[in-house]
């Protein structure tokens, strides 16, 4: 990991490299707040935030819903994608399109351009969140990104390798920030630290994750 430049420029418009096919794209999705948001809204009110269950019983400290054709959930069964909210019984809400044109235009930026993802996992962090070292591998496409797009509070983001006795790099990850990881990047460990306590000017005191997926 100390090969690559971790920590670089922080401005919007500039790139921290993470790994031979792994960036954070500074501040790519600031010009695409005004849509997210309100469509972000949308789908809370259909499929709210809801705390899940780890396959060991463990509550999870944030707050997860789904859009797109697959969501994400977990329960003393395991983990898996299903088209089916389970909360709800209906399906998950569609994902909207600047959704869908956001995370299309971030794989292509950081060398995915075949990307089409059908599933968008959504965290909600509130202080004190966080998310565990762990591999996203209940997909398919083991080559297909992860691009994950974060809006509100600040956070730092573990980067690790491709087993989680590897030294994770902390990587801070603003409003706006999007990490994209794919390629032989695409099974490295990764997670988030426990969120601060200082709040962002529009979002308040909450750190929303999209996460967008090929499951199927």
């Amino acid at each position: 990991m100390t090969s690559w430049d971790l920590f670089g420029d922080h401005d919007p418009g500039q790139r921290t490299r993470l790994g031979p096919q792994a960036w954070v794209l500074r501040g790519f999705a600031l010009p695409w707040i005004d849509e997210l948001l309100p469509a972000l809204n949308r789908i809370e009110a259909a499929a709210p935030f809801r705390h899940m269950r780890t396959p060991g019983g463990f509550m999870m400290s944030a707050a997860l819903s789904s859009c797109g054709p697959l969501g994400w959930t977990s329960d003393r069964r395991g983990y898996r994608y299903s088209p089916i909210d389970p909360e709800s019984g209906l399906v998950w809400p569609a994902m909207p399109a600047s959704f869908l044109r956001l995370a299309l235009e971030a794989a292509a930026a950081a060398g995915f351009e075949d990307f089409i993802p059908d599933a968008c996992l959504i965290n909600r962090y509130l202080p004190g969140a966080r998310m565990s070292l762990h591999q996203d591998k209940n997909e398919r496409d083991f080559h297909a990104p992860i691009v994950s797009v974060s809006l509100g509070m600040s956070a730092t983001f573990l980067f690790g390798g491709h087993a989680r006795s590897d030294k994770a790099a902390r990587v801070p990850l603003h409003h706006g920030d999007i990490a994209v990881w794919g390629g032989v990047d695409r099974l490295r460990y990764h997670g988030v630290l426990p969120l601060g306590e200082t709040p962002h000017p529009r979002l308040g005191r909450r750190r929303i994750n999209l996460t967008f997926r090929k499951a199927g």
